[in-house]
């Protein structure tokens, strides 16, 4: 049994120094506590001893121990106290606590107040006979216990030196005149009005704005039009342009065609009326009003690719045939028609050749040969018939083909830039024989040409052909000299190298008019013949 004035760890003062010093487990200051015993109760408080009050102090023994029966510190080394441990039951029972001597009060929490015999383990500055306590063991997670300071330890607070009251100056600065004081406040609204618009401009994140702000349209309307102008030129002619449908038993055709009279005649290419020859067909005229009108064939030509339709009207409004014979290449010139059944089609161009030979038809055995006019208006399947007109209005030749490129179909192609057109000279006298007679004449010479031939200018054939001599006995050729085998260079100073050439020229005069005919015999002497063309039936 430990005494109470001894310190748990501190070695006592008279110990050996050479005696080895025992060292107890460390205790897990984080276990609980155990459990009490059974009945166990706790001590009652230290009160002073018995006797004198005082506490002996402790001797060796005879052999430097401590003595048998007492727990001084020369025994053995003093032993770490558990807080936590359960106080061990004393011998004999618990010691009863000795009355208090005469004129004590209460008993102090440290021990009995001091006896005459002091303890070398008394506390310094205690009473005679007070007892330290016994340390409890530090706790890791316990926060340090505050430190109290004696009096006098901190230094004296500092003096409140104050705020210095501050003191009222007077501005001396130049006040800015009351202008530029509006001038800068204007500036500053205008920025930031203008930061404004911009910012929200540029926030957007899309390409909407809330007022498109286009440019309004100042234009002019159709009565500014020039006369000699496009747009002139086709509000004149487009109300005496028609379409013209064509059903058959074999199918059907569309082309355009230009009124010639106004009691309703109307003229057109043979090739789009070619099919309504044949039983159950039938035309159908639309004219620029829209309204649709049957139609009829009042005379026809293949060999001018020509014809004449009429429907019952009155009041349409005819357009001028113009003189062909005064076109110059580089004229401008607009197409009208329905290519592809789109009517009232307004196309333009120039003039870009004159005196073309052209075969033109339906590319079966109807084939018409035309001295034709060039252009590169767009002229496309549909505009047949139509009328190709000068800056006047006039109507200069009639469209009739287009030109293919080699392979193509005649039937699958479009406008390539190369166009022609019947001369209007030669479609005036052809409408007129039409309207007057159902039927159409051509100037010719009288030969027949060779086709074979290869050199130069065209050939009067040798040998008959189907029947027919080479020089027409008593015709226009016979009578001016020419014979079998000649070969023909010119007409009228225009060097000829095809036979196409050759008859085109002759059929774009009229029976009865005279050419002259540069001639090469068959020994080669070369004449110039003059010729009275005769006139032939169509067909």
């Amino acid at each position: 049994m430990t005494a109470p004035d001894e310190r748990a760890g501190d070695p006592p003062q008279d110990a050996p120094q050479d005696a080895p010093e025992r060292r107890p487990a460390a205790a897990d200051p984080f276990a609980p506590p155990p459990a009490a015993p059974r009945g166990w109760t706790p001590p009652p408080a230290w009160g002073a001893p018995s006797g004198a009050g005082t506490v002996p102090a402790p001797g060796p023994g005879p052999s430097g121990a401590a003595p048998s029966g007492g727990g001084t510190p020369h025994a053995e080394a003093p032993r770490r106290v558990d807080p936590y441990a359960a106080p061990r039951p004393f011998p004999g029972g618990a010691p009863q606590r000795p009355p208090a001597p005469t004129g004590w009060g209460s008993p102090s929490p440290w021990g009995a107040p001091a006896g005459p015999a002091a303890s070398p383990y008394a506390v310094p500055g205690a009473p005679a006979g007070t007892l330290p306590p016994t340390p409890l063991p530090t706790d890791p997670a316990a926060a340090p216990a505050p430190t109290l300071l004696p009096p006098g330890a901190l230094p004296p607070p500092m003096p409140d030196l104050g705020v210095p009251a501050r003191g009222r100056r007077r501005s001396r600065g130049r006040r800015l005149p009351l202008g530029v004081v509006a001038g800068l406040v204007v500036a500053a609204f205008g920025a930031g009005l203008l930061g404004g618009v911009v910012g929200a401009r540029l926030d957007r994140d899309d390409a909407h704005l809330a007022d498109a702000g286009l440019p309004a349209a100042v234009g002019t309307g159709s009565g500014d039009r020039a006369p000699d102008s496009v747009a002139g030129i086709a509000a004149a002619v487009l109300p005496s342009v028609v379409s013209i449908e064509v059903s058959s038993a074999s199918g059907g055709s569309t082309g355009s065609g230009l009124v010639l009279r106004q009691d309703g005649y109307i003229l057109t290419n043979h090739h789009v009326v070619a099919g309504a020859a044949g039983a159950g067909s039938s035309i159908v005229v639309l004219l620029a009003d829209g309204s649709q009108l049957p139609g009829t064939v009042v005379g026809s030509t293949s060999d001018y690719d020509l014809a004449v339709v009429k429907v019952e009207a009155e009041g349409l409004t005819p357009l001028v045939l113009g003189d062909s014979d005064q076109v110059q290449v580089g004229d401008p010139v607009v197409a009208i028609g329905a290519p592809l059944g789109l009517a009232g089609t307004v196309t333009t161009g120039i003039v870009s050749a004159l005196n073309r030979p052209v075969a033109a038809g339906d590319g079966a055995e109807e084939t018409a040969f035309i001295n034709a006019i060039q252009t590169d208006a767009a002229i496309n399947p549909g505009n047949s018939g139509g009328p190709l007109v000068n800056a006047a209005g006039e109507v200069v030749g009639i469209n009739s083909a287009i030109a293919q490129p080699p392979g193509a179909s005649a039937t699958s192609g479009g406008s390539i830039g190369l166009g022609f057109a019947i001369p209007s000279n030669q479609a005036r006298r052809t409408a007129e024989q039409l309207i007057e007679t159902g039927v159409a004449t051509y100037p010719v010479i009288g030969v027949l040409l060779d086709g074979s031939y290869t050199g130069e200018g065209v050939q009067v054939s040798s040998e008959p052909q189907g029947g027919q001599q080479p020089v027409t006995p008593g015709g226009p050729a016979e009578r001016a000299g020419i014979r079998a085998g000649d070969v023909i260079l010119a007409i009228d100073g225009r060097p000829v190298t095809a036979s196409d050439e050759l008859v085109v020229a002759i059929r774009a005069r009229n029976p009865g008019d005279a050419v002259t005919l540069r001639v090469r015999a068959a020994d080669g002497a070369e004449r110039d013949v003059r010729v009275v063309l005769d006139e032939s039936a169509q067909g």
